[in-house]
């Protein structure tokens, strides 16, 4: 490894004590926390000169990396033709372009092509764009889309007319970039964010043109733990706000015909209740953990009788099967189910004789329900891919049973060959005996020997489950001899719904011994040694990666923390900043004493202690609305202060971006390049 002697930035200390709870926290880099301050800016922009320094003599390699990732992506591209409304969408990419290009053909794929939206237009003169959601009127006459120049996810919503190609004066700020048309072809409703925390709190509705007239509040959520989004159901006979917390949700529906009657509750929120809805015919689908269904089950009731009471079974609860998701068609019902780690997709007909599950060869893989926006179809679309096998788009036929693969994405590597490469699955035993699953790929011609690099990947917050998928840019990982793991860690919902509540709250703490867990499974199976395993981690995966660094730093030889969030206490005592008061069911309110000494335990801001880490390359973004800047930046400076080593401690801070990092298609990849530099640094690799 190549280590320049280039002296770091030294943050300065301004002590701040924070009490509560008869308990004082010394925070030296409170002050980091004031984004326009010229201080704060200087020693990003410090930190951002001493990394580049660190890694100059990659320059080159990052520049080739970049461009080797990218040729093997194809540029000129488009995405699977879907059909709703008598209009035929597609989003395709030009050559040499960085942004999307959104499609429409009507009624056939051979008609005239209309460009609804060119964001490489749009984008020009920012650093900064993203779309956001595109809502087309049930007349096909009027695109009301949104736009983010800033990267801090508040949308500005703007209505376009399809026929004549302008855009209106409308222009509705501060939202959080959805809204759904009602059938009027006129009224248009959406979501707006509060200012300080940017929690969606109010649904408001909008006439056209109509300027001097003020937008009509239509539903405040007043629960600060709660956020709301509204939408239209699938069958186009419902608009419904949603409200929701960790563990809570509500609805309130109104027929999309009679836009300017009142909401009416679909059921009272119940505190720990969960249900979503799905509207076919007469009824509404719901699934609900209601009556202690931990994994979901599926129940269905009259439209006009919503109330859960009325809730019946159709798919009753099953303990070792979680029920994730539904698709509805006129003759078949689709449900993608959880079991063993596994997705699985089961086809019932209506008529009852009928109920078989898609035949899926492979030990460890991903299957997702796509875009079926058409009741009629006798097509289901879904989506496959595996560690080993690049994502595929197929269409499905109920009466034919025959797959027809539409698309599979294309490696553009004459030396790509999937059957180089090999992917399984490995089980650790957590120390409190329960076996953690592991998704694990590498080229079939390494030799485990422990000698191997490895990057271990997890998340393992929010339920939310990291499945094993195909990266054509991991290949240039895979390829220079490193192993690829996906830790399915506790705190996700891997293994159902259970596997996720052993990972929250006060028992938070699973997450973080499983991964470390699984890091000496792999030493001790010969994958690799502690001189060659590598962690890495974004978000609430950051938290992850700042937890195990404090817990078990010598297992690791590098870890990259991407926006993480490790100043854990401090973020969730404060109301104001965004996401805090909704992830009280997620973290725990540290107002209460319990809660606050258990964070406390394991907050990696708060843990840093005088002794040797291994190198550690931190990312985030300046206008980052879900992790503030000033969490890394605070972790980077104590970090640098106590640590007894000599390894590198980088971080950088994209000026320009959020929690997203970079808008164009291809800049985000040389992010990539940055963070595998580092990997291939520690280890030696130039080329």
């Amino acid at each position: 490894m190549t280590k320049p002697n280039i002296k770091p930035p030294i943050a300065k200390k301004i002590e701040k004590k924070l009490t509560i709870h008869n308990d004082t926290r010394i925070d030296n880099y409170y002050w980091l926390n004031q984004r326009e301050d010229q201080d704060v800016l200087d020693y990003l922009n410090a930190e951002n000169d001493y990394t580049n320094k660190v890694l100059k003599h990659t320059e080159g390699f990052q520049k080739a990396l970049f461009e080797e990732m990218k040729s093997r992506i194809k540029e000129d591209d488009q995405s699977v033709p879907y059909k709703q409304n008598g209009y035929w969408y597609i989003t395709r990419y030009q050559e040499g372009k960085d942004y999307p290009i959104y499609t429409r053909k009507k009624e056939r794929l051979d008609a005239e092509e209309e460009i609804i939206f060119d964001c490489n237009k749009m984008a020009k003169g920012h650093a900064y764009f993203k779309l956001g959601g595109i809502s087309i009127s049930t007349d096909n006459t009027l695109a009301a889309f949104s736009v983010d120049t800033v990267s801090r996810r508040q949308y500005t919503i703007y209505i376009k007319n399809l026929k004549t190609g302008e855009v209106y004066p409308d222009k509705i700020e501060n939202t959080s970039g959805s809204s759904t048309w009602a059938n009027d072809n006129n009224t248009l409703f959406y979501s707006k964010k509060d200012e300080v925390t940017l929690r969606s709190d109010k649904i408001y509705k909008h006439q056209l043109n109509t300027e001097t007239k003020a937008d009509v509040l239509v539903f405040h959520e007043k629960d600060e733990t709660f956020n709301t989004y509204v939408y239209k159901t699938k069958s186009k006979k419902y608009l419904v706000i949603g409200s929701s917390s960790t563990l809570t949700t509500e609805y309130r529906i109104l027929e999309a015909d009679k836009p300017n009657e009142a909401f009416r509750i679909f059921n009272k929120r119940t505190r720990d209740l969960e249900y979503s809805i799905a509207h076919f015919k007469d009824s509404f689908y719901i699934i609900t953990n209601k009556d202690g269904a931990t994994n979901f089950k599926l129940q269905k009731t009259n439209e006009t009788e919503t109330n859960a009471k009325k809730w019946v079974d159709v798919i009753p609860h099953r303990a070792n099967v979680l029920l994730e998701d539904i698709e509805i068609f006129k003759d078949y019902l689709v449900l993608n189910e959880r079991e063993h780690g596994l997705n699985k997709l089961r086809i019932i007909s209506w008529d009852k004789t009928e109920d078989y599950y898609l035949d899926f060869e492979s030990e460890t893989y991903t299957v997702q329900i796509g875009n079926n926006p058409d009741f009629e179809s006798d097509t289901l679309r879904y989506v496959f891919n595996s560690l080993t096998t690049p994502s595929s788009v197929i269409d499905y036929n109920f009466i034919t049973k025959q797959k027809d693969i539409k698309k599979e994405q294309e490696v553009l590597d004459k030396n790509f060959d999937k059957n180089n490469y090999t992917s399984k699955r490995i089980w650790a035993t957590a120390r409190d005996g329960v076996k953690v699953p592991m998704s694990i790929v590498y080229r079939k011609d390494i030799v485990l020997n422990g000698e191997n690099p490895v990057l271990q990947y997890a998340y393992g917050s929010y339920g939310s489950t990291i499945d094993p998928y195909f990266s054509s840019i991991r290949l240039s990982l895979l390829d220079r001899g490193f192993i690829y793991v996906i830790a399915h860690i506790r705190g996700s919902e891997y293994l159902g719904r259970p596997w996720y509540e052993n990972g929250k709250l006060l028992t938070k703490v699973n997450t973080f011994t499983d991964f470390i867990d699984c890091s000496k499974y792999l030493i001790d199976n010969k994958y690799t040694s502690s001189k060659h395993l590598y962690a890495m981690g974004g978000s609430a995966g950051g938290l992850l990666m700042g937890a195990i660094l404090n817990m078990n730093p010598e297992l690791y030889n590098g870890v990259i923390a991407a926006v993480p969030f490790v100043d854990v206490v401090t973020t969730m005592l404060d109301d104001s900043i965004p996401l805090t008061t909704g992830e009280y069911d997620e973290w725990g309110n540290p107002n209460d004493k319990e809660y606050y000494f258990y964070m406390k335990s394991y907050s990696p801001y708060d843990n840093v202690k005088a002794k040797a880490y291994p190198n550690i390359l931190v990312t985030t973004g300046l206008h980052d609305s879900q992790v503030q800047y000033w969490e890394p930046a605070k972790w980077v400076a104590k970090l640098r202060d106590l640590k007894t080593d000599n390894n590198l401690l980088l971080l950088k801070t994209d000026m320009e971006a959020g929690h997203g990092g970079a808008s164009g298609r291809f800049e985000a990849l040389k992010e990539v390049a940055l963070e595998y530099a580092f990997l291939f640094n520690l280890e030696g690799i130039n080329k």
